[in-house]
């Protein structure tokens, strides 16, 4: 399939699979027997790396990340537990950064009542 149909399938859209591309996170294929053209092809392993990819970003994986994760994922360099250990990482970062979003939130009430009380 080409980026337009690629696209449709994921709803991403083509520039940010094109972005993806340049990131080495997923990779088209050329068609050789087409000379008029230089299409990138994508296969249904890509949609399913997209569809990681979109997962992964929406749980606050960077893309850094995410490409160590597909690289051990899809190349079997991970046992069950050390896939296990990298989830679990992740969680405690997640629940980190909620404390640190919650100290923030606590913060900008006491100013908003500094300011009703005309404090500051």
């Amino acid at each position: 399939m080409l980026i337009n149909e690629l696209s449709k399938r994921t709803g991403l859209s083509a520039h940010t699979i094109r972005f993806y591309e340049k990131s080495g996170l997923i990779k088209g294929k050329r068609d050789e027997s087409v000379k008029t053209n230089k299409y990138f092809h994508y296969d249904e392993e890509t949609i399913e790396k997209l569809e990681l990819i979109r997962d992964a970003k929406s749980v606050g994986f960077t893309i850094s990340e995410i490409e160590q994760l597909m690289d051990a994922w899809y190349n079997n360099k991970l046992t069950i537990s050390e896939k296990l250990a990298v989830l679990d990482e992740k969680l405690l970062s997640i629940d980190e950064r909620i404390k640190q979003l919650k100290g923030m939130k606590k913060m900008i009430s006491q100013f908003k009542e500094d300011v009703i009380k005309d404090d500051c």
